[in-house]
């Protein structure tokens, strides 16, 4: 029998991986994170947090904890005259979260923490080699190499990702734009929108408050096309701020100055055997719209329930292989849709010029464009296929609800990491199915309008019934839990739908 260091070895401890080990380890799924880093950076690009991703901490309880080291906002500027109002959006959170990564990284570090999750710091994966069983995975510590073993690898280990490379795993794309500024600065003039991108002649700027009296600028200066490499200086992204903002903002004070270029690429296969990438080593994209750290924490919340399943022994067949089905996809339109914006901002051709010129326009015109605008920012619109005639709401982010009994809503009742079957307390039904505790938490919405759902550790909905007939329901949630859960549809009775159970 093969000997296991760990179950699932996670390469980079950036937001990503933090939420995907903190995951696991309320799984009870061992789990180790290895990071080249020495010790985690002040320095970080990803800034914004999106309500998708509030959604998602809040399912594990942190949102809040997090809300509280940045600024919020209910509205968007972008290009000068598009405001896109969030204070719309159908969530318990209905802003933009700006805070710098580290204290994203920091709140999902203390959880992982807590669970028992210990990062290994300065820590180089070398090399990979997997069999049926498991990965052995080569690292240099103190510049020495150790061979570790885990039954699953995920990498989520950036853009310049080890464990890609270590696949041989194209990053297939191209490059979006080169001679990106960044700084960190406080500012004498704040803008009166405090949140936005700017587009001009010259170029761009995105103006963001950390919160802490600082600033973020994202500038690009389409008169000083200069490679990465080039030193940037303040005058150089004050010229261009001033120039596409219309006055000097007075910046000073630096903290962090770089020049980037950025990229728009994806892998093909998010899982080759028993190794899956996540976030920047499977999708890169433009800055446009704040995606990248977004995404990447997404990632993890659908891949961890999975890969503990599958740990555990209760996977049901192909469950693993639904993180590259729902995720690529997911990974695509963010690609698209950034680079979009990204376009839209450059405006290098006359084309770009006149939608950038009209799109507030048609947002004002026509309501439920704006809608889709900011859904699809914000991350509320993604959802994931379901089979022919399951329904509508099959595959759909499920909105918090309301309920009865210990839990007050359901993004508090997923907290502990299980399915929730949201249906009635008294519902009868002509034959039971089975809920075993573990897997599956009863819980009953306070509306009884809503159609009996059964909602997945991710917050989306795996199976939903409006029928009258309880026999009809009942067996549309067997099939479901046999799907999902690995419960087979004649399993032994247990207790009837509708009995409250443990936990």
């Amino acid at each position: 029998m093969a000997l296991f260091d760990t179950d699932v070895m996670i390469v980079g401890a950036g937001p990503t991986g933090l939420l995907l080990a903190g995951d696991l380890a309320a799984r009870g799924v061992a789990c180790m994170i290895v990071d080249r880093e020495l010790r985690g950076s002040k320095l970080s690009r990803a800034f914004v947090v999106h309500a998708r991703t509030l959604e998602q901490l809040d399912a594990r309880g942190v949102a809040d904890e997090l809300i509280e080291t940045g600024s919020i906002f209910g509205t968007m500027s972008m290009f000068g005259n598009l405001e896109i109002d969030l204070s719309r959006l159908r969530s318990r959170f209905p802003f933009l979260l700006c805070t710098p990564q580290y204290n994203t990284e920091h709140v999902l570090e203390n959880r992982a923490s807590r669970l028992g999750v210990e990062v290994m710091r300065g820590v180089e994966v070398v090399g990979l080699r997997q069999d049926a069983d498991g990965v052995d995975v080569s690292m240099r510590i103190d510049g020495t190499i150790h061979s570790r073993r885990a039954k699953f690898v995920v990498g989520a280990d950036g853009v310049r990702s080890v464990v890609r490379d270590a696949l041989g795993v194209p990053f297939l794309g191209r490059s979006a734009v080169d001679s990106v500024m960044l700084a960190d600065v406080r500012l004498s003039r704040p803008p009166t929108q405090e949140l936005g991108l700017n587009t001009g002649a010259e170029g761009f700027c995105f103006v963001a408050p950390f919160g802490d009296g600082r600033y973020r600028i994202i500038a690009w200066d389409r008169r000083r096309q200069l490679p990465s490499s080039a030193p940037v200086t303040l005058q150089e992204v004050s010229d261009i701020t001033r120039s596409v903002m219309g006055g000097d903002l007075g910046l000073h004070d630096v903290r962090w100055l770089t020049r980037f270029h950025s990229d728009e690429r994806q892998v093909p296969s998010y899982r080759v055997g028993r190794v899956f990438l996540a976030g920047d080593a499977a999708h890169v994209h433009s800055p446009a719209g704040g995606q990248g750290m977004n995404t990447g924490m997404q990632d993890a919340a659908n891949l961890g329930w999975k890969l503990a399943a599958a740990v555990q022994g209760w996977a049901p067949d192909g469950l693993l292989d639904t993180y590259h089905a729902e995720r690529h996809p997911v990974g695509g339109m963010i690609v698209r849709l950034s680079g979009r914006l990204l376009t839209t901002a450059l405006a290098r051709t006359r084309r770009d010029r006149v939608l950038r010129a009209t799109l507030p326009i048609i947002m004002n015109r026509f309501p439920p464009a704006a809608r889709r605008l900011r859904e699809a920012i914000s991350g509320l619109a993604i959802s994931y296929s379901a089979p022919r005639g399951a329904h509508p709401l099959v595959g759909r982010r499920v909105p918090d609800v309301l309920l009865t009994g210990d839990a007050s809503r359901l993004y508090e009742a997923l907290r502990d990491g299980r399915f929730v079957l949201l249906a009635p307390a008294d519902e009868p039904a002509d034959e039971p199915a089975v809920l075993p505790p573990a897997r599956v938490r009863h819980a009953t919405p306070r509306s009884a309008r809503l159609p009996s759902m059964l909602v997945r550790p991710d917050g989306y909905i795996a199976w939903a019934s409006a029928a009258a007939d309880p026999a009809t329901r009942v067996l549309g949630l067997r099939s479901a839990l046999a799907e999902w859960c690995g419960l087979p549809p004649a399993s032994p009775v247990t207790g009837p739908v509708g009995t409250r159970l443990p936990g």
